[in-house]
Formats: C-alpha cells, structure tokens, sequence
C-alpha cells in the first residue's frame, strides 16, 4: 500500500464511535480534547437529520463530550448544501423534523405543499400515512425526489425503528422514483464537510463503525479509514466486504495518538 500523507484533519461517525447508546465511548473525550487542543479541522459526522447541530452539540456535552456546534455535520446539513448549490433559492415539501427545516431555512428555501420543486425525506419520529401520500402525489407531479440519507432501520431502546431508507423504498414503490440519498456512503457527504473544514482528501482521515456506511463513504473520497469496533462491526465481519479499512483499532481510545 502506497505511503500516505501525514493527517491534518478529521472526520467521525458519531454513534457507534463517539458514543453507544446514549453513554461516551471510553476514550472518546480525550480524543476530542486532543483534536481541539491540536487545532487541527475536525468534524462529527451523522446521517441522523433529526437534530440541529446546536441540538447534538448540547446532547453531547450532557454526556462529556466538548463538541462545538460549528464542527458537527449532518445529512441535513449537506443536504441543505447540495440544494443551495444544485438549485438556489428553490422550495420543497419535507418530511422531517427541526434539524431538516432549519437547514433548509438557513439557505433560503421555501417550504410548501403547492408545487414544489422537490420532495425532500429526513428522518422523523412519526411517519404520518397523510405525509407519504402527499410526497407520492407531489412527485407523480413532478417534484424531483431527494432524501437525507439511505438508513433503512434506526436504533432504540426497544429495537429497530425503520428509517428513511425504509420510507423512500415505500415512496419509491408508489412512484417508480427513486430518490438521491445525500447521506454516507455517498462520498457527496464527506466531500462537502472536508469543504466546510478546507480539508484535502490525500491529508484527512475517515473514522467508522460500519462498513458499509463510513468506511465505504471514506474510502471513495479518498481518505485515509478506521474502522472501530465499538459499534455495528465486529472484526469476523471485515471480510465479508470486497474493500478494507486503512486501520482496524478497538476503540477511539487507540486513535489519540494518530492526532
């Protein structure tokens, strides 16, 4: 394997990196106070475009984690990015919650159900039947179709929850549309938050839990990967994928060095 630059930014999964559950990943406040301490660009990535980045800032300093609401980067953020820079000033009718229609707000998109010029799916804790009919009859009419990002299940305390990709498969069946997912593993993501940070692929680096999410989207942009095993991956699971992260570690702990 060829010789890699020296890392000079960051980029991290949240959950399953940062945080399980709800409870701080041992060793993860130290390697958020070694990045901020190293000045070195950092962002904490999601697909989760429930939250506004304001929100996670405050849910992770509950639990000890000093993350800034500046170096935290959401699906909705990138999708509000890409549509700003797709087709400015435009309007659409969402399906999500606050971290969405913020977003979308901040770049001066109008929200409606009259003509919009896209159907935009995020996710939400209550997918209303009402809801989906109405994104189904706007994009029969027209609306392009784009969603946040392509999780089809989300985790809670109880199990699974379906998630956006499950209710744009749902969308897709009654349209025969399909959506643009903006999310990981949609290297779009990982491209935009390298660019909010003035990051270089050949010099950044891709922390994740899953494979098929975090270290497929790195991987595809370029960067350098860890994969940690404090989530939805177990080492026996690696080679099941055609592709491998440039770094297996336990935990986020074994990174504060690399920083």
């Amino acid at each position: 394997m060829a010789e890699r630059k020296p890392i000079e930014s960051w980029l991290t999964d949240m959950d399953g990196v940062l945080m399980h559950e709800g409870i701080p990943v041992p060793g993860a406040d130290a390697f958020i106070k070694k990045l901020r301490d190293s000045g070195r660009p950092f962002l904490v990535l999601t697909n989760n475009s429930i939250y506004t980045a304001r929100d996670l800032h405050a849910r992770l300093s509950r639990i000890g984690l000093d993350v800034p609401a500046e170096n935290i980067w959401t699906s909705a953020l990138a999708t509000a990015k890409f549509l700003d820079d797709q087709h400015p000033g435009g309007s659409a009718y969402v399906i999500g919650e606050a971290g969405l229609t913020t977003a979308l707000h901040e770049v001066g998109y109008v929200l409606t159900d009259t003509e919009p010029d896209f159907v935009i799916l995020g996710e939400t804790r209550t997918y209303s039947f009402e809801a989906m009919t109405k994104a189904v009859r706007l994009i029969n009419s027209g609306a392009r179709f784009i969603a946040t990002n392509p999780d089809e299940t989300g985790p809670s305390a109880e199990g699974a929850l379906p998630a956006t990709g499950a209710v744009a498969a749902l969308i897709t069946a009654a349209t025969g549309k399909k959506p643009y997912f903006i999310g990981k593993p949609n290297p779009l993501m990982m491209r935009t938050a390298l660019n909010t940070i003035g990051g270089h692929s050949e010099t950044s680096a891709m922390i994740g839990d899953r494979m098929d999410t975090d270290i497929l989207a790195g991987l595809e942009a370029g960067m350098e990967t860890f994969l940690v095993l404090t989530g939805l991956t177990t080492e026996e699971d690696i080679n099941r994928y055609p592709y491998r992260p440039t770094h297996v570690k336990d935990s986020i702990a074994g990174l504060v060095d690399f920083v």
